[in-house]
């Protein structure tokens, strides 16, 4: 296993969608180190920013950064930054750590990296930094994103046209996710075409998985919190995606 795309909305959301990443990965066999990706939606702190140091705290305990390899990888990178601001009110890599400590029964590391400099340039610097750093290490990459936002119902009888146009916009970022082209995929996040919040960790998932070789995208399960709820006022997407070495 390479790597998952997964939601970080309220569990009762999105967490559904999340589990069948997860699930997947402790069939595969639950790695030591998780990176986890996630977006900036307060662009508070660096452009791209890690923590080196320390422990973050869940409700199910605390889960150790990496230390070790979370430096070489800054290190390398010339573009991330140790900023603790940055994680400071950013939910996108938190809300995956429970469900990292529950498959891994509490025993995993993590390297939070964290950024809302998401141009492809940035995107592939990032992933050459991880590829470079973590040769024969196992660890799996975790990038956290929403789909859809923000569509909202004008009146009742518009709910089935904008449960359609959720399907085929998230469809269009799907497709280029599972066709492994970060370049589509980053330029129909920069433009707004598509709503997708963590285009750019997904984006260097991507380049990631491309530079390994012989690895394969599949989508696992796609839901939008209608489907949860029921309610259409406001509806997102989300998806569940492997990446895995053929």
């Amino acid at each position: 296993m390479v790597g998952i795309v997964s939601p970080h909305a309220g569990y009762t959301y999105s967490g559904p969608v999340a589990a069948h990443g997860y699930n997947r990965i402790s069939e595969d066999g639950t790695p030591k180190v998780f990176i986890v990706l996630g977006p900036n939606h307060w662009a508070r702190g660096s452009g791209v920013s890690t923590q080196t140091e320390g422990s973050w705290e869940t409700p199910l305990g605390a889960i150790g950064v990496a230390r070790d390899l979370a430096k070489e990888v800054q290190r390398a990178s010339g573009i991330i930054d140790i900023d603790d601001a940055a994680h400071a009110a950013e939910h996108s890599i938190e809300v995956q750590l429970p469900f990292i400590q529950f498959i891994s029964k509490g025993e995993a590391q993590f390297i939070p990296i964290c950024y809302w400099m998401q141009d492809l340039k940035t995107c592939r610097e990032i992933a050459r930094s991880i590829a470079d750093q973590t040769k024969g290490k196992d660890l799996v990459v975790v990038a956290s994103s929403d789909f859809t936002h923000h569509e909202r119902r004008i009146e009742e009888k518009d709910e089935e046209e904008m449960l359609a146009r959720i399907e085929e916009s998230d469809k269009h970022a799907i497709d280029a996710i599972l066709a492994l082209d970060d370049a589509r995929l980053n330029e129909l996040g920069e433009s707004q075409k598509v709503t997708v919040c963590g285009y750019g960790p997904i984006t260097t998932l991507i380049a990631l998985a491309k530079g390994l070789g012989s690895v394969r995208a599949e989508l696992l399960c796609h839901r939008t919190s209608h489907d949860i709820t029921g309610d259409a006022s406001y509806v997102v997407g989300y998806s569940s995606i492997i990446f895995l070495r053929d």
